[in-house]
């Protein structure tokens, strides 16, 4: 396919590269906000809508469907009409329908806004990745990427910490209330800060069966899908943490809300540093050779953290080395697997991002549904989880790198 292969063009009224990190990074921002902000608010849910537990985890679960969802509308919808027409949409209904969120009466009606939420902020996950691919590749394009993380990673640091602040001043609705601020600002901000970064003449006129035939061909394009699936194993994890992570400090190591708090955001800090070690780094290796590196530290840590979880070692430290070590070589696989993946996908880059967000999304599912299942108030699910998604990452890494010695 020609345009797949065509190569990125900057706009002429584009932003400086650190402030197009900023703009992105805030837009994709809004998806870790949207699930770590009300974390803190679980048990009051639980309480206004019937007190049974799984309550507020169904609400969870709610969102991360509307997001597979609306990822594999979004990139269509972004390689056809551009990129910014997509996000000032999809911005507008998460933001209406975080409202909805705020006033819902009851349960199904607060997960269906939730799933509507989903499908809009879904644009703000998929397009930034797509933008990227129009004005960058290679080293640039990795780099530009890691300095999103920098941005979008603030979001799981101060995001339990903004929840609690609300819970502690007013009732969890505001949470929602403070969420659907955030979207107006985004709208602003695409509106005033974001150029358009596709022009009309690479834009894609996919049939509905055309987009299906686009996705297979995406899904077939290998130097697509063993970089995604590294990255998207590794995102596995780091589910399996969010879904995990109380049990293992909170029931196991017993530390208290603020303390958890504290080292969720430590842990996220770790996440962050990495990646932007990675864009440092970039400067004197290649993605490939970062990505490589990134995935066998993910094994070395995950297999660590089992071996401390299964020896039944509840010391605080003990857990959150291994865990922090694993989630900041994730700030390596994640922006160097994602570069090297869109790297090939030219006009169909959106729609390549958008299959990548939902496989995330996916595994995540999965991986946070098992870790839910199997939790027994200690660190063994977790790690379990950990080191299951650092194998596939491992497996994903050595075909391409076996199969598809240039990618």
């Amino acid at each position: 396919m020609a345009d797949a292969a065509a190569p990125p063009t900057m706009p002429p009224a584009m932003p400086s590269r650190a402030r197009l990190a900023l703009v992105l990074g805030s837009l994709t921002a809004v998806g870790p906000l949207s699930i770590d902000m009300y974390l803190p608010a679980f048990p009051a849910i639980e309480a206004e809508f019937g007190g049974r537990p799984g309550i507020a985890q169904a609400t969870l679960a709610a969102f991360f469907i509307g997001i597979a969802i609306g990822q594999l509308a979004q990139g269509p919808l972004a390689d056809r009409f551009g990129r910014r027409m997509p996000l000032l949409a999809g911005s507008l209904l998460y933001t209406l329908a975080t409202m909805g969120c705020a006033l819902a009466p009851g349960p199904w009606s607060f997960s269906l806004f939730r799933v509507l939420s989903a499908l809009g902020g879904s644009a703000g996950m998929v397009i930034p990745r797509a933008v990227v691919r129009d004005v960058a590749e290679g080293h640039a394009a990795a780099r530009l990427l890691s300095r999103l993380l920098l941005v979008m990673g603030a979001a799981p640091i101060l995001a339990p910490s903004l929840g609690a602040l609300a819970l502690a001043v007013a009732h969890w609705r505001m949470i929602f209330w403070l969420l659907a601020l955030y979207g107006l600002a985004c709208i602003a901000l695409v509106w005033v800060a974001l150029p358009e970064t596709l022009p009309a003449g690479r834009r894609r006129r996919d049939s509905p069966a055309g987009i299906v035939l686009t996705y297979a061909a995406i899904l077939g394009d290998g130097s697509f899908l063993a970089p995604a699936l590294s990255a998207c194993a590794g995102f596995g994890g780091m589910f399996a943490y969010i879904a995990g992570s109380a049990d293992a400090f909170m029931r196991l190591a017993g530390l208290d809300e603020r303390q958890f708090a504290v080292l969720f955001g430590l842990n996220a800090a770790a996440f962050i540093a990495a990646a932007q070690v990675n864009a440092w780094a970039l400067g004197r290796s290649s993605p490939a050779r970062l990505l490589g590196w990134g995935v066998a530290a993910f094994v070395v840590s995950a297999l660590a953290l089992l071996a401390v979880a299964f020896a039944r070692v509840s010391h605080p430290l003990a857990l959150a080395v291994p865990v922090a070590s694993a989630l900041a070589s994730l700030g390596f696989v994640g922006p160097n697997a994602t570069a090297l993946g869109l790297a090939r996908q030219g006009a169909r880059a959106g729609s390549a991002s958008a299959l990548q967000g939902t496989m995330t999304f996916g595994f995540g599912a999965v991986s946070g549904a098992a870790v839910s299942l199997l939790a027994d108030g200690t660190a063994r699910p977790l790690a379990a989880a950990l080191a299951a998604w650092s194998l596939v990452s491992l497996g994903a890494d050595r075909w391409r790198r076996r199969r598809l010695p240039r990618v």
